[in-house]
């Protein structure tokens, strides 16, 4: 099956109450996981790549080429779409529609309003001529990402309603208290103005930071207008907890198939937990 882009991913999760993942990718062994994962769950996927991820891998075509390579490999069938994920400019933006992507998030949600709106809308033009999807961010995501930091900041409800229309954007992402890495005590989202911001701004909506976020909270937020939630954080954490422990249990191991095999299996079973809970299982 070829690459795709999100919207029809998440206009379908939004019209049928479920949610689609957003599984961030830093290696080869990410892409084979989550892509046997969304094959078996027969879910829709979409893989997130970091600016810092992307040159990590070699850069944007060669991240393209592998998924593309190992999606043929294994066989996948279900919807797939290469997402940026927090592309820092339009020119990020452009180098991944230039390269393949087939959905890009342009995150300008630090600069004034209306310089967002204006790089926003710069980026959805060249995008959707390219079929593209284009992701937007108001208010501050807290936490750490790919050494990004930032403190919790509200989207604004009557902003977020003139960004969806001044600039044409396929989803939003409105900072509402969640965060990027691990939470320290119980996450505190804000239901209400996701239900307002739901209400206006006519576009799915998108969850950052959904690691730790409690199932009921999950829930609630999918049927607030939440249709992509993003994951890295845990699937890293259950990568390495394998990783250690067959080093551990074996200190003379240099071959890394033999760790990073184990660990791959344990993103796998990560991402399907999560496609189960997010509802997008069964939905391609």
């Amino acid at each position: 099956m070829a690459l795709e882009s999100m919207k029809d991913m998440l206009i379908n999760a939004n019209k049928n109450g479920y949610a689609v993942g957003q599984f961030n990718i830093n290696n080869l062994e990410y892409v084979q996981a989550i892509l046997q994962a969304a094959e078996e769950e027969k879910s829709p996927v979409i893989l997130g790549v970091s600016e810092g991820a992307g040159k990590y891998m070699g850069g944007f075509n060669v991240v393209v080429a592998m998924v593309k390579a190992t999606m043929e490999a294994q066989g996948t069938t279900v919807p797939v779409a290469i997402h940026l994920d927090h592309g820092s400019s339009f020119e990020a933006c452009a180098k991944a529609i230039h390269a393949g992507f087939t959905s890009v998030m342009i995150d300008a949600s630090h600069d004034p309003f209306d310089e967002n709106v204006a790089v926003t809308s710069k980026v959805v033009e060249l995008a959707h001529f390219h079929g593209v999807s284009v992701e937007a961010e108001l208010g501050t995501v807290g936490g750490e990402e790919d050494g990004v930091t930032g403190g919790i900041m509200y989207a604004d409800t009557n902003e977020c309603k003139e960004l969806v229309e001044r600039t044409g954007i396929d989803c939003l992402a409105p900072a509402l208290g969640s965060v990027h890495g691990s939470y320290q005590g119980e996450p505190n989202l804000g239901f209400k103005e996701m239900e307002e911001i739901n209400t206006v701004a006519g576009v799915p909506l998108v969850l950052h930071g959904g690691t730790g976020i409690p199932l009921k909270d999950i829930q609630k937020a999918i049927s607030y207008g939440t249709s992509k939630i993003n994951v890295n954080t845990e699937n890293q954490i259950q990568q390495t907890k394998v990783v250690r422990e067959v080093l551990a249990a074996n200190p003379n191991m240099i071959d890394p198939r033999k760790y990073l095999g184990p660990s791959r299996d344990a993103i796998k079973d990560t991402v399907i937990g999560k496609m189960r809970e997010f509802g997008s299982s069964n939905k391609a």
